[in-house]
């Protein structure tokens, strides 16, 4: 993959990981339906790959606006629901990637700019980053962002955010459970560059199993996401990696991870 293959994105692999880089400094990255489509198409082939991690950035001062309001203002209601339609695929993409897909914000990160960090499985953030739903505050109601924040922050503090469409610093954002931490401007690629190194070490395969049933789970009942997180975890013992770690363990070893 190359820059040359994307109108508003760079993307670039080091290692094994993938740098998503949204482009379009010049409409603060907001999300037209040409820049989520590549979004979409630039996670989908990342997935397709053998790297362990993702990471989700942007260029300019702001991380992403949202939805392009010019393109929205442009639709029928076909057409709105058409763009939402590819924003949600883009979401749910993010998290049925085997990868580790980590938001690296800076700048401000409001409405489906904020549905973009809440879709990541982590987040870390400069602390003069900023997140915001400002349909409350506004005409356009921000439903569909809502509602991966709403499972990152709980019914309180999601209402307070979405009702009064102010923003959050990102301490504020850490503190609720939207990011992972907040640091120095000058220390964010240093932070994102160790979290993810912490969350990709292992079993490639026993970590994408892992991610992939958490999401499955998450938001079921007790006792039907001890259903499937048995079942899974069972089946995952026979695993390459899992023989292997469990057998490092026992003789004292470095694993020698079979993927």
């Amino acid at each position: 993959m190359t820059a040359l293959e994307y109108r508003h994105l760079l993307v670039d692999r080091d290692g094994d990981t993938i740098r998503i880089t949204m482009n379009r400094p010049e409409r603060r990255n907001a999300l037209s339906a040409e820049h989520l489509g590549e979004l979409l198409a630039a996670f989908r082939a990342a997935g397709e790959t053998d790297a362990t991690g993702i990471v989700l950035g942007a260029v300019g001062p702001v991380f992403s606006a949202g939805h392009d309001f010019a393109d929205v203002a442009a639709r029928d209601l076909l057409g709105v629901r058409e763009l939402l339609t590819v924003c949600t695929d883009l979401m749910s993409t993010m998290r049925s990637v085997p990868q580790v897909v980590l938001a690296r914000v800076h700048g401000l990160a409001t409405a489906a700019g904020c549905q973009l960090v809440a879709s990541c499985d982590l987040a870390v953030a400069a602390e003069s980053a900023g997140f915001a739903l400002p349909g409350g505050k506004g005409g356009w109601f921000c439903h569909t962002p809502a509602v991966p924040v709403a499972r990152s922050i709980g019914r309180k503090r999601l209402l307070e955010l979405a009702l009064t469409g102010d923003v959050i610093d990102a301490a504020t954002a850490a503190d609720w459970g939207l990011i992972n931490r907040a640091v120095p401007d000058a220390d964010l690629d240093a932070a994102v560059a160790e979290l993810l190194a912490r969350a990709t070490r292992g079993s490639r395969a026993s970590k994408a199993l892992g991610k992939r049933t958490i999401y499955a789970q998450l938001d079921r009942p007790e006792n039907d996401a001890y259903t499937i997180a048995l079942e899974v975890m069972a089946a995952a013992s026979q695993l390459p990696g899992a023989r292997e770690g469990m057998a490092a363990f026992l003789e004292k070893r470095k694993p020698a991870w079979p993927d």
